[in-house]
């Protein structure tokens, strides 16, 4: 039990490493919850900063996930501490639990006061460890949902449902045999729940329409405002 605690915390923190925050103190000397949609995640240093530190830090948050799944999981060795009623190996379990704790920590990092980002970034680094497919696929419905509408956030959230709506379709109708997938679906559900639960803000101002559209060539208001001074 108490290695595998260790594996919780060393996930939870390696999720917790504010990048978005790092890299808006280092390139503008700004905290980025204090621009554009106040959000600590990779989209809005894509709004507020431009889209190459944008996708930097989208990048660098999937690979906490990655990090906790691959590299933090691995320091686990001998049985469980618990009976595993799962039809996972008991790797592959502890794998779920460390990428769980990475999301958990980019939502709640204890580096900055508890106040991250949504989770999408690490959460598609630690799936895309666990279900390849499903999340390439999630990935192009993302792609496409914010080209046509220009909502990240509505992106987003297509995106999640899209991940158990295609495991569940690969499994019942092609009938493609997906190992652990009575463990896995549920599991992938309360990912899908947490992530929605993240994005609750954005799902009001959608309702509402009064979301903010993202644009590739639009100046980062901290950009402007360096503008009109100079």
């Amino acid at each position: 039990m108490l290695l595998l605690a260790i594996i919780v915390i060393l996930s939870y923190l390696a999720g917790s490493i504010p990048t978005s925050l790092i890299v808006s103190k280092a390139v503008r000397g700004i905290d980025i919850r204090n621009h554009g949609s106040g959000n600590a995640g990779g989209t809005n240093v894509m709004r507020v900063l431009g889209w190459k530190y944008g996708l930097m830090v989208i990048m660098l948050d999937a690979i906490k996930g990655s990090i906790a799944v691959i590299l933090i999981a691995r320091l686990y060795f001998g049985p469980l501490p618990f009976e595993n009623v799962s039809p996972f190996d008991d790797f592959t379990l502890v794998q779920i639990i460390a990428g769980m704790s990475a999301v958990i920590g980019h939502i709640w990092t204890i580096f900055a006061g508890f106040r991250g980002g949504k989770g999408i970034a690490t959460a598609l680094g630690m799936l895309s460890m666990l279900i390849t497919i499903d999340m390439l696929i999630a990935v192009g419905i993302f792609m496409i949902v914010v080209l046509i509408s220009r909502y990240v956030s509505l992106g987003s959230i297509i995106a999640a449902l899209s991940v158990p709506s295609t495991l569940y379709i690969r499994e019942n109708f092609f009938h493609v045999d997906i190992p652990g997938y009575s463990t896995l679906f549920p599991f992938i559900i309360g990912v899908t729940a947490l992530v929605i639960f993240t994005h609750r803000k954005n799902l009001v101002r959608l309702i509402n329409g009064n979301e903010s559209k993202f644009s590739f060539r639009s100046k980062s208001p901290v950009n402007r405002k360096k503008n009109n001074i100079s």
